[in-house]
């Protein structure tokens, strides 16, 4: 039996419909520090449930960024909705458009708000800076509203504007 890889304690499960391989791919792609783990497949047992042939691959172990998370393919019985996110933070605006336009290549426009985005297979994400939790957290409430007008009325975050904001510009 191989090893366990990952220390975490809890660990996303996300659920696809068949195409958790091809979402896993994309992923590694956009992600620098990123791998698969171990694969489970379909057997025999259970086809009159899930109707899912034998041989296709079941779950997928996979890492971003250290975060370890499993893919399921379990049909299309669910699907992703906005209620649970990923964030990612980043340090740089470079960082901020760079994982904008990667996670939304081929995803649906329409989910894009607030540094909130939802990619082609419906999983969404917060693309946001560092910088802005400690402008939120600031006790002048003057520029606390400032920021939040900026980002409730942004798709992509931009750092400049935020700061713009942040500063009364």
């Amino acid at each position: 039996m191989e090893k366990r890889i990952s220390t975490q304690k809890i660990t996303p499960n996300l659920w696809f419909a068949l195409n958790a391989e091809e979402a896993i791919k994309f992923y590694l792609t956009i992600f620098k520090n990123s791998k698969t783990g171990r694969s489970t497949y379909y057997g025999e047992e259970g086809f009159e449930i899930h109707k899912i042939p034998a041989g296709t691959l079941m779950t997928q172990e996979f890492y971003l960024e250290g975060q370890e998370f499993l893919a399921l393919n379990g049909g299309p019985y669910f699907t992703f909705n906005e209620a649970i996110s990923f964030v990612i933070n980043c340090d740089t605006q470079e960082e901020v458009d760079y994982y904008w336009e990667k996670l939304t290549e081929g995803g649906p426009a329409e989910s894009q708000m607030c540094g909130w985005l939802k990619d082609k297979f419906g999983v969404s994400w917060q693309v946001v800076p560092t910088e802005l939790t400690e402008m939120m957290l600031d006790k002048d409430k003057d520029r606390v509203a400032r920021v939040n007008k900026e980002v409730l009325s942004s798709k992509k975050l931009d750092l400049n504007r935020i700061r713009a904001a942040y500063n009364g510009k």
